[in-house]
């Protein structure tokens, strides 16, 4: 029976979401004008860090501080001090740097992973989702940056999240299958992903994305975690699942350039020599194949 991941990067949790305040407009005004208030600032997926002896921190700024845009509330922590994310210009501090999710999730604390992966998500749904899908009006935002309301039919809309199924395929021969899709570079290799389709569970969205890009038949399929993935809206569900019997990979080729069956000396040999690069620590897919592998390994690229 596979155990749980014990650790994703960007699953780490740590704030309350104070989801009961989200409608209370004196409170929301209050922490607004509290100097405790901490606020991170977002443009295009990208926020200011600074770099300590403990690895990267995000820079959060006081609501004075804020540039205008769009806010959302993300939390409350254990001292009763609140977090907005605002949607707008970086402001300019001496000292910092900026960063994205792909680049620094896996560095950061457990605070400011949690902060940085929710106001993120919630900046790309609400840069995606202006319009009303039932008339096309304008919507508002709502609920603290929660919702977004039309004000023509008084429809709600929340956000919205893609569940994609990721799988580790191992075989019985104790292998490994990592494939490379046709737009990533060589060398670039991976475990297998898709999105759920209508009417499906994620068992059977398993079997099905194994199937159609690689023409393998797996059974065993374990669910292993879960983290969100906000690039641009995704829940990444990861498994394990079996390919029994002795078979080979017959490749979709719009989906897939190349696959191919690994045994764990041959992995271990073919990242230190650089012949594949493996995703980096953000993504669960290096936490699946390091579960399977038994330890860590070399060869990153940003996924």
């Amino acid at each position: 029976m596979e155990t749980p991941l014990e650790w994703l990067a960007l699953a780490r949790g740590g704030l309350d979401r104070a989801a009961e305040r989200r409608t209370d407009d004196a409170w929301l005004a209050g922490r607004w004008a509290d100097p405790r208030t901490r606020v991170l600032v977002v443009e295009r997926g990208q926020a200011l860090i600074r770099s300590t002896g403990d690895g990267p921190e995000l820079i959060l700024v006081g609501p004075d501080d804020a540039p205008e845009g769009d806010r959302y509330l993300l939390g409350v922590d254990d001292e009763d001090v609140a977090y907005f994310a605002v949607s707008g210009a970086l402001p300019a501090i001496e000292g910092s740097d900026t960063a994205d999710l792909r680049r620094i999730g896996a560095a950061l604390g457990d605070r400011d992973s949690t902060l940085f992966t929710q106001a993120v998500a919630l900046q790309n749904w609400h840069g995606t989702h202006t319009h009303c899908p039932r008339c096309g009006a304008p919507t508002d935002i709502a609920k603290a940056g929660h919702t977004r309301r039309c004000p023509a039919d008084g429809s709600e809309h929340f956000p919205r999240l893609d569940p994609a199924v990721i799988m580790l395929v191992h075989d019985d021969r104790d292998r490994v299958l990592l494939g490379r899709a046709p737009t990533w570079p060589e060398h670039m290799m991976s475990v297998l992903a898709g999105f759920v389709e209508p009417g499906e569970s994620l068992e059977q969205s398993v079997a099905r994305e194994v199937r159609e890009e690689v023409g393998l038949t797996v059974d065993r399929i374990a669910y292993l975690g879960s983290q969100p993935w906000p690039l641009p809206q995704s829940l990444m569900l990861g498994f394990f699942c079996r390919a029994p019997g002795d078979q080979e990979p017959a490749l979709d080729s719009d989906e897939i350039a190349e696959a191919r069956w690994f045994t764990r000396e041959e992995l271990r040999a073919a990242t230190e020599d650089g012949s594949v690069m493996i995703p980096g620590r953000v993504s669960i897919a290096r936490q699946l194949i390091e579960r399977w592998y038994g330890g860590p390994l070399r060869g990153s690229w940003r996924r």
